[in-house]
């Protein structure tokens, strides 16, 4: 099986005025497709970096990248829109919905701004299909401030995965639930992963999400343990 994300040497060097701050030190990754893997480590570890780097909302300094078969490192930034639109999905811990836009709107809003967007009526039924899966369908036409935190965290989840992504990245996405909010996300997100295949690499401080991961990495000082690859996995269903 191809392998999903290839991280090969990747380094990531930030200058802050006349101070140099290295904050990937040659890290080697390969994910599978239908994993479920958590990053681990303390603030300032390099964690959010790394996701950011796979996600293409930044490039490493050093090193290679390839998603799906498809080399990134040496794209350039609008290159790397598309790639990011067509292959990844993204959940945040602070959801980053757009108020003025209902449950609904949201969910299909990645595919909306795509150079050539689908049919109304396609689009829309793959939103209620993914409302269903995440128990958001009676909440469609709701904006954002008339839902719960783990709610609002459901539409993210739903808007993530609209594009149909090879990959969804999840950055803390449990860090504003309470304890059981946590664990309805946690199992939506491994239905998702056990029934369609999704590909799920979080970076998280919760033992919770740790626990339910398959394969657990620990990033400490720039420099990722436990990065070997591997074995190919199907997913389970």
């Amino acid at each position: 099986m191809q392998p999903l994300i290839e991280l090969s040497g990747i380094e990531k060097v930030y200058e802050l005025g006349k101070t140099t701050v290295t904050a990937l030190r040659g890290v080697d990754l390969t994910v599978h497709p239908g994993e479920f893997t958590v990053v681990t480590g303390p603030s300032g570890s390099g964690k959010t970096t790394l996701l950011n780097i796979i996600g293409c909302l930044d490039r490493a300094t050093k090193g290679r990248y390839r998603l799906d078969g498809e080399e990134v490192s040496d794209r350039d930034f609008d290159d790397l829109a598309e790639v990011r639109n067509r292959k990844i999905g993204f959940i945040f811990q602070s959801f980053n919905l757009i108020p003025v836009l209902d449950v609904a709107e949201n969910i299909e809003f990645p595919c909306a701004v795509r150079r050539r967007p689908e049919k109304k009526e396609v689009l829309r039924k793959r939103v209620e299909e993914l409302a269903e899966a995440v128990g958001l369908r009676p909440f469609l036409h709701h904006k954002p401030d008339e839902l719960s935190g783990g709610q609002r965290q459901r539409v993210a989840i739903a808007r993530a995965l609209i594009t149909e992504p090879r990959l969804v990245l999840a950055d803390e996405p449990t860090a504003n639930l309470d304890s059981g909010t946590s664990d309805q996300i946690l199992d939506v997100m491994l239905e998702l992963n056990r029934g369609k295949g999704v590909t799920f690499l979080f970076s998280t401080h919760d033992p919770r999400v740790v626990r339910h991961a398959r394969r657990a990495l620990k990033i400490l000082d720039g420099r990722l343990a436990n990065g070997e690859p591997a074995p190919a996995t199907a997913p389970a269903g």
